[in-house]
Formats: structure tokens, sequence, C-alpha cells
């Protein structure tokens, strides 16, 4: 699957990297291959830890989502 991630400049130097899908994978890096690496981790541990709680909870399901 993929995701947007949006890459900036840190004022302290090197890049913090977001995905804006994912709201709460948020990493960084010294060089913008760096951080676009670590997104990926954070990426993954959001998504384990989204279906972990979704188990907890009950029962799991998908939809689909149309958007205009």
């Amino acid at each position: 699957m993929k995701y947007t991630v949006a890459l900036s400049a840190a004022e302290e130097g090197g890049f913090t990297v977001r995905c804006l899908e994912l709201p709460a994978a948020i990493s960084e890096g010294d060089t913008k291959e760096e951080a676009l690496e670590n997104i990926k981790e954070a990426i993954e541990l959001v998504l384990e830890v989204t279906q972990e709680q979704a188990r907890i909870l009950g029962e799991v399901t998908t939809v689909d989502v149309i958007s205009a």
C-alpha cells in the first residue's frame, strides 16, 4: 500500500516527515533518504498498534469509501 508523506527541513537540522493518512506516523532523519526510510518503520508500527487495538475492541471488518 502507498501512503502520502510530507517532508520538511527541521529548524535544528535534518528532516521531519509525517504520513498524511496516518497522523500518528511521524519520524525524522539527518538526510531526506534517512527520514523517508524511518517513516516506513513508523507507518508499520502505527498499523500494528491499530490492528491490535481493533482486535481488543471486537469484530474487525473493512469498508470501501469512494470520494468525489
